[in-house]
């Protein structure tokens, strides 16, 4: 048999002081990730609001078009701020987006209209303005029709009105 000697001192003090300097170093680390991870927070919420706004707006043109009953304008149509504080007018930390439309028909002979929108707001980081830009095609559907008997107007705006 063979005897093993043991060590039973424990951790010395350089031990620790090497511990503790590589927990420090981590944890600065992490502390230097925290500024640029805000900004990424703050860019995907600008983002996200964008893209449902966009989303809401391409729905509501399509929904216009593919009722057959509604007469369709063509043209560039842009509409006034959107806030995300839901206010008549923007507070400190307000998210402002503008929203423009416009609609084609590529082909006069064909009931099918191209649809583009595009949300713009200011960029915090840059000071500039960033953007988003959809395109859907949208053809007129004899099922969609409401009212049947009525020949309404799609304005400008995106409201569907009926005489």
């Amino acid at each position: 048999m063979s005897r093993v000697r043991v060590n039973s001192r424990g951790i010395g003090l350089i031990e620790v002081i090497i511990a503790i300097f590589l927990v420090t170093v981590g944890v600065l680390a992490i502390l230097s990730m925290q500024p640029s991870a805000w900004r990424m927070v703050g860019k995907s919420d600008y983002l996200g609001r964008g893209a449902g706004i966009m989303h809401r707006e391409l729905e509501r043109r399509e929904a216009c078009i593919m009722n057959p009953c509604n007469a369709v304008a063509t043209g560039t149509a842009a509409s006034p701020p959107i806030l995300m504080s839901g206010l008549g007018a923007a507070v400190p930390g307000d998210a402002t987006y503008w929203v423009t439309t416009q609609i084609t028909r590529p082909n006069p002979a064909l009931n099918v209209w191209n649809v583009t929108v595009t949300v713009t707001w200011p960029d915090q980081v840059s000071h500039g303005y960033r953007n988003l830009t959809e395109s859907i095609i949208v053809a007129q559907q004899r099922r969609f029709a409401f009212p049947a008997d009525d020949v309404g107007t799609c304005t400008g705006n995106g409201n569907c009105t009926l005489p």
